[in-house]
């Protein structure tokens, strides 16, 4: 039976895990930071595992920072562990190599027996079963600030061995300044989205470019890692198929989508097992993905993950989406990104990545400049598409050389 207890009784149940444990946190925006403070005051070491972790993470000698996606709070931190892993496999880690012996959740309040994980299902679900059944505990931090969530977010009290109540806000980030390449970008990918087709986007100027631009269109669905404000555009504008929810594993906007999202049946939280699998994904009709990247080379090979040899994020989901949107009926996937780096001061579409590289195997590249069709093309065709319609124009010269040597134009 689920416990309620105080943050000194939070401590002793701490220092009974076993030395150096692994503590899995809700991730993103909805990491509970009260939790984080005790957890890092109360042992000398543990391994936080979280998914691309928003706020500055403890880099003190005896912390072990483990996961999958790096975000901001963890880049370039000493004391980094990344484990490279798309993240549809990542429950599959979870109940084998990265046994969790402590899940600590960033909840809404009970209601019905039951706790919302709010804006974050992610992989919780599966860290909450993956400690269940090898022994680990589960903790509930109940803040009222986080809405309540329908769908997989929905978690029996059964499940929680404490709850401890505490009020923490959620961060609501402001949203990315869209600029001129944005707009451009999302004037070109959203050319192309028709009436009935399923979206994924991720968070960013871009994606919300995207969804401004199709806010016309009508019986659009979501079925995405993450949705951020852009889909209340859609919502209210009449776009999205009323009869179909909104479907998410997470998010991350204002106060304002958080506010709709709670107790609304529009919304229907989804675990990652679900919503990351290539089959599932392949059965939406028109499924369209559109994923960020850092570089693009002219054998299609996507860097989307380091900066100078250095892990800056990871995998993500971009694999599964990509992959799961080539197979669905009259699906495609869109890799975006500026041409030019301004402050590199260089291409993004190079001869060829000098570090590691995931053939994404997408089926276009672009950038304000236009479309590059890739998927089909011979190599050759490839790289023509990518000089000539996606590189910035005073990269394209020295591009065709590099081509001409590499056999490729």
């Amino acid at each position: 039976m689920v416990k309620t207890i105080g943050i000194d009784q939070l401590q002793r149940v701490l220092l009974r895990l076993p030395e150096n444990p692994r503590v899995v946190m809700s991730g993103n925006v909805a990491t509970p930071l009260t939790m984080l403070d005790i957890v890092d005051k109360t042992l000398e070491r543990v391994t936080l595992n979280l998914l691309n972790a928003i706020h500055p993470m403890p880099r003190r000698e005896g912390v072990t920072l483990e996961t999958i996606f790096v975000g901001p709070g963890m880049r370039g931190a000493p004391n980094l562990r990344y484990v490279p892993c798309r993240l549809s496999m990542l429950p599959l880690l979870l109940r084998h190599s990265m046994l969790p012996h402590a899940v600590i959740l960033n909840t809404s309040t009970p209601r019905a027996e039951a706790v919302s994980l709010g804006i974050e299902v992610n992989v919780m679900p599966a860290a909450i079963e993956a400690a269940r059944t090898h022994g680990g505990i589960v903790i509930a931090m109940v803040n009222p600030h986080m809405p309540h969530t329908l769908g997989d977010a929905v978690i029996d009290l059964d499940e929680i061995d404490y709850l401890v109540e505490v009020e923490e806000h959620v961060t609501a980030p402001e949203p990315a300044p869209v600029d001129a390449n944005a707009h451009r970008i999302g004037r070109l990918i959203g050319a192309q989205i028709r009436d009935g087709a399923t979206l994924q986007l991720g968070i960013g100027a871009v994606p919300d470019s995207v969804l401004h631009e199709v806010k016309a269109a009508r019986g659009l669905r979501i079925w995405s890692e993450t949705i951020s404000d852009g889909v209340l555009t859609l919502e209210r504008s009449g776009a999205l198929d009323p009869d179909v929810p909104v479907q998410p594993s997470f998010m991350i906007g204002s106060n304002e989508l958080y506010a709709w999202a709670d107790t609304n049946p529009r919304v229907s939280m989804v675990r990652t097992e679900r919503c990351n699998d290539p089959a599932l994904i392949a059965k939406h009709h028109g499924m369209t993905s559109v994923n960020g990247a850092l570089e693009v080379d002219l054998h299609g090979q996507a860097n989307a993950s380091r900066v100078r040899g250095r892990i800056y994020s990871g995998f993500g989901g971009s694999l599964d989406f990509i992959g799961g949107a080539l197979q669905a009926p009259g699906g495609r996937s869109f890799m975006a990104l500026p041409s030019w780096h301004p402050k590199a001061n260089a291409s993004t579409i190079v001869p060829y990545l000098d570090g590691p590289a995931t053939s994404f195997q997408q089926t276009a590249v672009v950038t304000e400049q236009g479309i590059a069709w890739i998927f089909g093309s011979s190599e050759r065709e490839q790289a023509k598409h990518l000089i000539e319609k996606a590189a910035h124009p005073d990269a394209r010269e020295q591009l065709r050389e590099a081509a001409a040597q590499m056999e490729l134009y």
